[in-house]
């Protein structure tokens, strides 16, 4: 995915502010041999990439002075209540660089699996996204969670995940950690109407 920037000559507070109301985003490119410089980008335009998946958990081609530059998005920082993006970081990236980055779960399977084709199970996604450590060039967009296979009442671990060789799964000390499970359906349990046991009530003291 490609998007384009522009130079920054004018920082600081009043500056960015200024720069907002132009229709512009300040922001920031570091890593790598090059120091870090700062950017703008046009609002509307990053706004809608924002809203991609892709754009958080992949390789970006940025476009700069007539240059195309490997990047990966870092930081973004949005208005409390306004859909405005105050601020974003951009880093560097190559060949060489080893990083560590939250990637999107994509579950698949869930219809075919023995949970919910026929026990009728919903699938409780506990974690959305992982963290993982690999080469800039091996980052995936996403990780799948096959659940094809998920029977009524199972978890689906961390340690089912499959990933691709040079992938490493960053867990922080835990081990084992639960992504999803396969909930069965809640059975209701009618119980007999309150008026009917009345009267039952009522004719068993009549017979006395």
């Amino acid at each position: 995915m490609q998007f384009v920037a522009f130079e920054r000559a004018k920082q600081g507070t009043g500056a960015s502010r200024r720069l907002r109301i132009t229709g512009r985003a300040p922001g920031i490119v570091f890593g790598g041999a090059a120091p870090a410089q700062t950017i703008e980008i046009d609002h509307n335009a990053l706004w809608h990439a924002l809203k991609k998946e892709t754009f958080h958990a992949s390789i970006l081609d940025m476009e700069l002075a007539g240059k195309v530059q490997k990047v990966l998005l870092r930081d973004v920082q949005y208005h409390p209540y306004k859909p405005q993006v105050l601020h974003i970081d951009f880093q560097r990236v190559d060949e060489k660089t080893r990083l560590r980055k939250k990637v999107p779960l994509h579950f698949v399977g869930a219809e075919a699996s023995p949970a919910v084709k026929t026990d009728k199970c919903v699938v409780n996604h506990v974690m959305t996204e992982i963290e993982i450590e690999c080469l800039a060039t091996q980052l995936p967009e996403h990780v799948t969670v096959d659940l094809s296979h998920a029977t009524s009442g199972a978890a689906i671990h961390t340690g089912d995940i499959q990933l691709a060789k040079g992938i490493k799964l960053v867990t922080h000390g835990r081990t084992n950690i639960t992504v999803a499970t396969m909930v069965p359906p809640v059975v209701e349990v009618v119980a007999a109407p309150v008026a009917a046991a009345a009267d039952d009530k009522k004719k068993g003291k009549g017979k006395k």
